[in-house]
């Protein structure tokens, strides 16, 4: 299974693979090739980008998505 990248953003074992992070965030955020899970590909690097991965985080179901910053 893919894992994420090494950043704050992450998806943790709890994901549904509801997709919700993926529609929010497409280049951040992809499922693995069984949709089983999602995982975080890219780390955002500008506002913007931290603003997409928050509001991601934010509309999560079931908390699956975390920040470590």
């Amino acid at each position: 299974m893919p894992k994420n990248v090494p950043g704050p953003y992450y998806v943790d074992e709890s994901c549904i693979s509801c997709q919700i992070c993926t529609d929010e965030a497409p280049k951040h955020f992809k499922m693995t090739d069984i949709n089983s899970n999602a995982f975080v590909f890219k780390q955002p690097k500008t506002d913007a980008e931290k603003d997409v991965c928050e509001k991601a985080l934010s509309i999560c179901p079931v908390g699956a998505i975390g920040n470590d910053e």
